[in-house]
């Protein structure tokens, strides 16, 4: 039996962090600027943490800062710029952090989209929701690690069900390309990658787990065909979740006492998920190749490599 608690799937990320106090714990939401990312930002700052809302967009993540200012009456909510596909930007944020860091909630994403190569070669996906994250991750592992208690939450997928790591074929070089398989293996490389994280920092205070929102209409579908989110619209509406709803898994791992010393697992739903042969429902379950130990540990060299030939210096 995996770790259960009191929420569930129509808990929302406020509801989760009620009586949880973060005055003093440093927070980064990636993405922060969107979706469940304001929502995760905003419950963590209501709970008392000092949140920093990551985006591509400084306008956008300076917009959310206010709301979330106005609304949870936290004044330690600020911006910062940082796109994930790009390392420079990676590096400059890095490079302004000061201090521990207690929180990091790799959150951003993209879905779907088109075939695109970054300027590295690397797949857009698997570029942004891993690489990206990764190389951020990597960048800040001393101000987690300062922290003595840090957690590190991974947004993943159901879509991870779609495909394992194709460590022969990483950015469709071979095969033709197919986003949804694109995308599969992206949020299957960001699962394994709480798993080695946690088996090689746990030493440091440093945990990782990974897990699946649900299902919420957000900016993540824009690159789906309009018919198929209206008929999903009517046909899945008893399992679709409010961003605030959506946000709970990721605030849970984030922020509660129960998952303190926690790592290398995969939630949804507030609760820790079975491991399945096929994803049930579209939504529920993970497939036990995205919890192997022998690829984790092979995604994070291989990772690694990538990052250190485009340049990226900090090893992990």
């Amino acid at each position: 039996m995996g770790i259960t608690t009191a929420f569930d799937a129509r808990s929302t990320a406020l509801e989760v962090v009620e009586g949880v106090d973060l005055t003093g714990r440093t927070a980064v939401v990636t993405g922060a600027a969107s979706g469940i990312g304001v929502e995760t930002a905003r419950a963590l700052a209501a709970a008392g943490a000092t949140v920093t809302v990551a985006a591509r967009s400084v306008e956008a993540a300076e917009r959310t800062v206010e709301d979330i200012r106005s609304t949870t009456g936290n004044p330690y909510v600020q911006a910062a710029r940082l796109d994930l596909t790009d390392l420079d930007s990676v590096r400059a944020f890095v490079d302004a952090w000061s201090g521990p860091l207690h929180l990091l909630v790799n959150n951003a994403g993209v879905m779907d989209t088109p075939e695109t190569t970054t300027a590295y070669g690397w797949e857009l996906q698997f570029a942004t929701n891993h690489l990206g994250h990764m190389a951020l991750t990597l960048g800040l592992h001393d101000a987690l690690a300062a922290a003595g208690d840090a957690r590190v939450v991974v947004v993943s997928s159901s879509g991870h069900g779609s495909s394992p790591v194709v460590f022969d074929d990483l950015f469709f070089e071979r095969r033709a390309y197919d986003p949804g398989l694109a995308y599969g293996q992206s949020k299957t490389a960001n699962v394994l990658f709480a798993v080695e994280l946690t088996r090689r920092w746990a030493a440091d205070g440093i945990t990782a787990n990974a897990l699946m929102p649900g299902g919420i209409w957000t900016g993540l579908q824009k690159h789906w065909d309009p018919q198929v989110i209206e008929e999903l619209s009517v046909t899945a509406a008893s399992i679709m979740k409010t961003p605030e709803q959506g946000a709970a898994t990721s605030v849970l791992l984030a922020a509660s006492p129960e998952l303190a010393g926690v790592g290398g697992r995969y939630f949804e739903d507030c609760h820790e998920a079975e491991v399945v042969d096929e994803i049930q429902d579209g939504i529920h379950g993970v497939r036990a190749y995205a919890l192997d130990p022998e690829a984790a540990e092979r995604l994070w060299d291989v990772s690694l490599a990538l990052l250190e030939k485009a340049g990226w210096d900090i090893r992990g």
